[in-house]
Formats: structure tokens, C-alpha cells, sequence
């Protein structure tokens, strides 16, 4: 694999299935009631035999079985395959998920076009986080590591005195769904300095989360780092201090604004 993400990584193992003789009723009804699934796998046994989505249902006698309505001409992933090269299918395809079988044809699990952007921001964050380390290490002279665990959101102190109402409702969008990328905080002798990560903060607050996955950069010879300073100045203390504006009064808009009445 060179080194690269494979679908193996990143599938649902657990795959829930219909059989071919199913009836449209039946399945009309797994889906209404599931949470949040719009098709399944159609199985006989382990054996992938088509894909069926509540589109393929519309108009169908609710007594007719699944294999006479289902799609059997469909697209595939092997676990072995790369996750990029399974984005690529998905986003050409218009398909939401792509059921995944090993070389017998038999269903190993399923990855989703929620999954490949999961892939995507766990492999982003490390070489933010590394360019970070990088530069703490070339200004300040210290020798640091990194450990990945949750914080406490209420024992984060905030290097950004504002965050903007429009952007937190996509991250509220993605906090929701698991897509949100890990926070960068830095761990300067017990004291959390959020580095990265404040919209998503703010949003995971707002809907009532109290801990949050990070990237956790720990200072092994603790000294005053220059955004702690910063913050002491501008009185950032806790999240709390963050302001939430209106994107209406963003600096560049209003510098739009102004060039427009000048």
C-alpha cells in the first residue's frame, strides 16, 4: 500500500443487510425507521447480491421482493484499496457508500463518503500539528512530544477573542456527523492553551459537549510561551471570554463597506 490510508481503515465493519426476498414494505420500513441509513446491502448469505436505496422502493408494490427492484450492476471496494482511489469512485459515482468485499465476493463492511472525509482530516491534523512543534521548538529553544487524548473544554485557555456565528454552524454540522477534526492544544506545565480549534470549540459548547478529541503538544521544560502572553492581555481566560459575532462585522467586510462609502 506505500504507505497510504487503505478503505480497510476507515470501513464500517458492521454492515446491516436486506436479503433478496424481502419485500419493498419490509425494507420501506428498515429505513424509516433506522437512523439514518437510505439503502442497504442486498445479501444472500455473506454474498453481496445488489444495493437497494428508498429511490429504488418509490412506486413498487410493498409485496414485491427486494431482488426484483434492487440494483445489481454495482460498484465495489476491496479493504485493500486506497482510500484516495475509493474517494475518487465515490465523488465521480454521485454514490453515497460503496460496499466493501473481500476476493470471495463476500461482504466485509462498507465505506461512505463520511468516512473518506474522516480519512482526510486525520491525516491533515498531524502535519499541522508538526509544523507547530516545528516552529515552538525553532522560537523558544524547548523540547516538547505530543500525546493524543481528550481535553476538557472548560480548562482550555483561548488564543482567539472571536469567533463567527455563520462558521460555527458548519462546525456544529460537522460535530454532529464526527467530522470534525482534532483540537491543537498545548500543554504548558498543566496549563491548555487552545492553539487550533476555536469555532470548533465554541460549536461543541454550544451543543452542550464538555470533552473534545486533541492533539496535545506537552512543553517538557516549561517556560511563558508568547501567545500565553497574548492572551493574558487581551483577558483570555476561559472559552467563555470568546465573543461570538456576526459575520456582518468581520474586519474585511467592513473595510468593504468603507471602501464603498469613501
Amino acid at each position: 500500500m506505500n504507505g497510504k490510508a487503505a478503505v480497510k481503515e476507515y470501513m464500517t465493519r458492521e454492515v446491516q443487510t436486506v436479503s433478496p426476498a424481502d419485500s419493498v414494505a419490509d425494507v420501506a420500513k428498515r429505513i424509516v425507521e433506522s437512523d439514518g441509513h437510505n439503502g442497504f446491502p442486498v445479501c444472500e448469505g455473506r454474498k453481496v447480491e445488489g444495493f437497494v436505496t428508498a429511490r429504488d422502493l418509490l412506486l413498487e408494490n410493498d409485496e414485491a421482493p427486494i431482488f426484483t427492484v434492487m440494483t445489481e450492476d454495482i460498484i465495489v471496494a476491496h479493504p485493500d484499496m486506497a482510500v484516495n482511489d475509493a474517494a475518487r469512485v465515490i465523488l465521480r459515482s454521485g454514490i453515497q457508500k460503496l460496499p466493501v468485499v473481500d476476493d470471495a465476493g463476500n461482504l466485509v463492511g462498507i465505506i461512505s463518503n463520511t468516512d473518506v472525509i474522516r480519512s482526510q482530516i486525520e491525516r491533515a491534523t498531524p502535519e499541522k500539528v508538526g509544523k507547530l512543534m516545528r516552529t515552538l521548538e525553532q522560537i523558544h529553544g524547548i523540547t516538547i512530544h505530543q500525546e493524543h487524548d481528550s481535553v476538557e473544554l472548560d480548562a482550555l485557555i483561548p488564543t482567539q477573542g472571536r469567533v463567527y456565528a455563520d462558521e460555527l454552524e458548519g462546525r456544529k454540522y460537522e460535530l454532529e456527523r464526527g467530522l470534525a477534526e482534532p483540537l491543537v492544544v498545548i500543554n504548558n506545565n498543566g496549563t491548555y492553551i487552545l492553539a487550533d480549534g476555536h469555532h470548533r470549540v465554541m460549536a461543541a459548547h454550544q451543543l452542550g459537549t464538555g470533552q473534545m478529541d486533541a492533539y496535545i503538544i506537552v512543553v517538557d521544560d516549561p517556560i511563558e510561551l508568547g501567545m500565553q502572553r497574548t492572551a493574558e492581555k487581551e483577558g483570555l481566560n476561559s472559552i467563555e471570554d470568546i465573543d461570538v459575532v456576526d459575520y456582518a462585522r468581520h474586519p474585511l467586510v467592513e473595510t468593504t463597506h468603507r471602501l464603498q462609502r469613501d
